[in-house]
């Protein structure tokens, strides 16, 4: 029976590219580098601020990572103070929060982004009432696809079990993390990257919209009646 909804956040919960392009960017012209694209910010993100700056740097030119100690504290600088500029969730999400809370379900938020800044974004988007736990990056916990935050945000809950939990994200370090945490693992095609992706992982279900949530856990229902 599933007790848990495990969320991602960025690309899954809320539409964050524009912020996180707008924060990598201002900090690349302190460098002398040409701003890029929003789009390219989808794949930088999802492994944690530092590997995000490795792979902005690389895509920006400095092929040595000469300015990757100076820029990583550029930008959490930067970030702290702007990581809530043009956020808003997906569409489909809050309507999608409501309905988990109706059915009595446990929701949780398990995120790469730095915790101040993940509180700080959910705060800003008004959802951060709908969750019962929240784990992004602290300096003593591995990032995802580790599970240790993972494991400690269920026993915060009380000590669900993993096949208790359905976890939802957009790249393919979620669906490692779900499926190696023992989760039911769901890829949300409406974040950062294609279907073809997140496929090639064998998430149990793959998703367009956020409402196909509330089909599979009705199908992970009736599988125990």
């Amino acid at each position: 029976m599933i007790r848990c909804c495990m969320f991602d956040l960025d690309g899954t919960l809320l539409d964050t590219v524009e912020t996180l392009a707008y924060c990598g960017n201002e900090v690349l012209k302190q460098y002398g580098y040409e701003a890029i694209e929003a789009k390219q910010y989808q794949y930088f993100a999802g492994d944690g601020y530092e590997k995000q700056a490795e792979r902005v740097l690389l895509y920006a030119g400095d092929k040595e990572l000469k300015h990757y100690t100076d820029y990583c504290e550029a930008y959490m600088k930067f970030f702290k103070d702007n990581c809530t500029k043009f956020l808003k969730p997906y569409d489909g999400i809050i309507p999608l929060l409501k309905e988990l809370k109706q059915r009595g379900l446990k929701i949780t938020c398990f995120s790469n982004k730095p915790h101040e800044q993940m509180i700080d974004s959910l705060k800003a988007t008004g959802i951060l009432s709908y969750f019962d736990a929240v784990r992004g990056q602290v300096s003593n916990i591995p990032v995802k696809p580790d599970k240790t935050g993972a494991m400690l945000l269920l026993e915060e809950l009380g000590g669900i079990h993993p096949d208790e939990v359905v976890y939802l994200g957009d790249t393919n370090t979620d669906m490692k993390t779900g499926l190696g945490a023992g989760f039911t693992t769901v890829g949300v095609t409406w974040g950062f990257r294609p279907r073809e992706e997140l496929a090639q992982y064998e998430p149990q279900f793959l998703i367009d919209t956020p409402e196909e949530l509330i089909t599979i856990l009705d199908i992970k229902r009736k599988e125990l009646e």
